[in-house]
């Protein structure tokens, strides 16, 4: 399974930029789920510097990205994009596995993994 999640052009330029502000160069971005907000998931993109043994790894724009195997049903077709507008920036992720939302969009579930939902 290559390629769990897809990166716009806009998000890899974006990425790459805060790669180079925060020296982080040589990192791996990681995308991951974790449980918790209003629907029970909710992402996680961060920089990592060690490939763990349970990791997927694909390569977009130059970015070397990690996705656990765990994680990977969940993100699987999951496109993440990043967005200007007047009001400022921020990355939009289209998860396709996704069957309900917040109103806030942060969290999510998908057919099989409620995960753990918290009041908002």
């Amino acid at each position: 399974m290559n390629n769990v999640v897809h990166l716009t052009e806009a998000a890899a330029l974006h990425i790459k930029e805060m790669m180079e502000e925060n020296e982080e160069k040589d990192a791996f971005l990681r995308v991951s789920v974790q449980g918790g907000g209003c629907s029970g998931l909710s992402y996680g993109m961060g920089f990592a510097h060690e490939k763990e043994e349970n990791d997927i790894e694909s390569i977009q724009y130059e970015i070397p990205i990690l996705v656990s195997k765990e994680d990977a049903p969940i993100l699987n077709g999951t496109k993440i994009d990043y967005k200007q507008s007047l009001m400022g920036g921020g990355f939009t992720i289209d998860n396709p596995n996704a069957i309900a939302s917040c109103g806030c969009g942060s969290s999510f579930r998908t057919a099989t993994e409620a995960g753990t939902p918290e009041e908002c």
